[in-house]
């Protein structure tokens, strides 16, 4: 799983934030998939190196958010709700989200809005 989350110590960007990113975008490209087992809170620390309150934190932000659901006694699986509810919000709204995000992560590491406009700007002429 460390090869799927990975964190980066001497980011800025705090480890939680890093552990909630890597979930999140593992979920989204489909490395994780609706109904699959995510590791326990103690299993992924250890793998990770990080403090286990750092992962039962992100597991339980995430469950508040509808992305992840705990079964007591089973584990934490990734949860269909949240996704259902996404697809059927209106796409305009979806990509507002993901520019905030970006924008917001982007930020986090130092750079401003027009280092990302720069970037993409870049991007789109060589396509």
């Amino acid at each position: 799983m460390s090869q799927i989350f990975p964190l980066n110590p001497a980011h800025p960007m705090p480890l939680y934030a890093q552990l909630t990113r890597a979930i999140q975008f593992a979920i989204t490209t489909g490395r994780l998939r609706i109904g699959e087992q995510l590791p326990t809170v103690r299993q992924l620390a250890v793998e990770l190196r990080v403090n286990a309150n750092t992962v039962a934190k992100v597991y339980a932000e995430l469950e508040r958010e509808g992305i992840l659901e705990t079964r007591r006694g089973v584990g934490t699986f990734v949860g269909a709700r949240h996704f259902e509810a996404k697809s059927r919000q209106d796409p305009k709204e979806l990509l507002h989200e993901l520019a905030d995000r970006f924008v917001e992560e982007a930020q986090a590491m130092g750079f401003s809005v027009d280092d990302l406009l720069d970037q993409l700007q870049s991007r789109r002429k060589r396509r």
